[in-house]
């Protein structure tokens, strides 16, 4: 008996373990991506960036100090502040992320800048900062920073997280304008929005499914045949109509981009009257779309 709860906890301590380790390969992965990004297109273009790290650029342009010793300076004392205000995994990996970040900043600098343009460098370095990153956030963790600043923030005052981080990002493209030009505050605009969306890009995937929902008077006919024909997973839950006050049974389902013109061809044939909602999900987990690995 003991050597099976020993072997089980075994088994156990090594999974959790191997999870721990790709993430941290993950978040190293992504800080060099990030790092190559910022010394090859950011800071050669006189481009800003949100957070510390753009900080560390504007001081980087201002004093010509390293950016990757004053984003350890600045990170710092907001792990100090943060040791008891985010999680503790969380505040490890973020350590890792910056002590990756920072030393990758110094191993790229030789990569050479591809283009003068400062419109095309901030559109190609938001795409791989945003890949970068992506990856970081999958990996639950962080380039530090900011985010701590804004949980701190936000359970010692009014604010949320986000109007926090918006309101410190718009105070760093304010000091940009002011010490490197409008114009550069305004690219730096451009790859903050680019990479964003690049980032939630890479958390939810490049292939969003669809949640349909269907009211209908033939709720069975339609949940066999999207069985039959799309191998689809359907629910069917009770429902009441206000007006008419009749019970009703409503069709759900959650099917890939690519067969929303089965599904809607499948509704019209078995009920031409029916309603019929179809939302984004960013993401599903489970049999017919992704796992739980890597999660």
């Amino acid at each position: 008996m003991r050597g099976g709860i020993f072997l089980s906890w075994r088994e156990d301590y090594l999974r959790v373990t191997w999870v721990h380790l790709k993430r941290i390969v993950a978040i190293i992965m992504g800080a060099v991506i990030v790092a190559a990004s910022i010394n090859s297109m950011i800071i050669p273009n006189k481009i800003a960036d949100g957070g510390v790290t753009g900080i560390a650029i504007i001081v980087y342009y201002l004093f010509n100090l390293p950016v990757s010793k004053v984003v350890i300076l600045l990170n710092i004392p907001l792990f100090l502040v943060g040791w008891k205000m985010v999680g503790r995994v969380f505040l490890v990996y973020s350590i890792i992320g910056v002590a990756a970040f920072s030393l990758a900043l110094e191993v790229t600098m030789a990569i050479p800048n591809p283009t003068a343009d400062p419109l095309l460098a901030c559109i190609f370095a938001g795409v791989v900062s945003g890949i970068g990153m992506g990856i970081i956030f999958r990996s639950r963790g962080s380039l530090g920073g900011t985010d701590i600043l804004a949980v701190f923030f936000s359970r010692t005052t009014s604010f949320s997280v986000g109007q926090v981080l918006m309101g410190i990002d718009a105070l760093i493209f304010i000091a940009a304008a002011v010490f490197l030009g409008p114009e550069r505050a305004m690219y730096a605009m451009i790859y903050m929005f680019i990479a964003t969306k690049v980032i939630d890009m890479v958390q939810e995937g490049l292939n969003p499914s669809k949640s349909v929902l269907v009211v209908t008077g033939d709720p069975h006919g339609i949940a066999q045949d999207i069985m039959e024909k799309l191998d689809r997973g359907v629910t069917l839950f009770q429902a009441k109509g206000a007006y008419s006050k009749e019970d009703k049974e409503v069709v759900y389902c959650v099917i890939s981009r690519t067969e929303m013109s089965q599904i809607k061809e499948i509704i019209r044939t078995r009920d031409p009257k029916a309603f019929l909602s179809i939302s984004d999900v960013p993401e599903v987990v489970g049999e017919g779309f992704s796992t739980w690995k890597g999660h």
